[in-house]
């Protein structure tokens, strides 16, 4: 018995914890801790009603995904990307995704490629309201299916890694002005290229829609000084 409530503490804790870590993870993504932003643990373990040392713990988790900079007697910051890392980043994860796409359309099950669409119809509802917060999940979830449907789990973890990484500046990059349209347009070339199980042309598709260079990294440099400026 006594292991019994022992085993059962320990899945709370770690539900807890594992919580704790989405919650915060989610606010960096949404931008309501930006880059840059200090990260106050008294604060925060106020705002979710815990310790100092769940939220010591959780920090931890984020700095080994990158998502926070410890700094040694100065406490923790939301991590900040240069320019240049941040189109190195995303010239890997466009690689990755494409890589998810070609796999994806030799390997995808009829059901895989019937939850994609819905996935793909999903977002279109979202663009069709303006709703980039909500664009933004179902655009996720879009992406998401894709890297199941190539049925390489070791890609997946790296590829759902560098994504989770890039979550705060892909967000910002759907308020840019007509970018809703735009990234819809783009997942409808994938999805017609997987489905007809064009592995090479769902690549390049996938690869040009994550890509960022010339105008969209201009923009996504603008949203993100206006963010840090707010």
């Amino acid at each position: 018995m006594n292991h019994y409530i022992q085993g059962s503490r320990q899945i709370n804790m770690k539900s807890r914890s594992e919580t704790l870590r989405e919650e915060i993870e989610e606010l960096i993504a949404v931008g309501k801790l930006p880059p840059g932003h200090h990260l106050d643990e008294t604060e925060l373990a106020t705002q979710f009603g815990v310790s100092r040392t769940p939220i010591r713990e959780t920090l931890i988790q984020l700095a080994s995904m990158g998502l926070v900079v410890i700094r040694p007697r100065r406490g923790a910051v939301v991590a900040e990307l240069g320019p240049q890392q941040l189109v190195e980043m995303f010239e890997v994860m466009s690689e990755l995704e494409a890589v998810c796409g070609r796999l994806a359309a030799r390997r995808m099950t009829k059901a895989e490629q019937d939850a994609l669409l819905a996935a793909h119809e999903a977002c279109k509802d979202a663009r069709d309201s303006s709703d980039t917060d909500e664009y933004y999940y179902k655009n996720e979830a879009f992406h998401y299916a894709i890297y199941a449907g190539s049925h390489n789990q070791f890609l997946i973890e790296q590829t759902r890694g560098l994504h989770r990484r890039l979550r705060p500046y892909r967000r910002l990059q759907l308020r840019v002005r007509d970018r809703l349209g735009a990234s819809y347009s783009e997942h409808d070339a994938v999805v017609r290229a997987i489905v007809a199980g064009d592995g090479d042309k769902a690549a390049h598709c996938i690869r040009e829609h994550v890509m960022i260079q010339g105008q969209r990294f201009a923009d996504l440099m603008a949203s993100l000084s206006q963010l840090n400026a707010a």
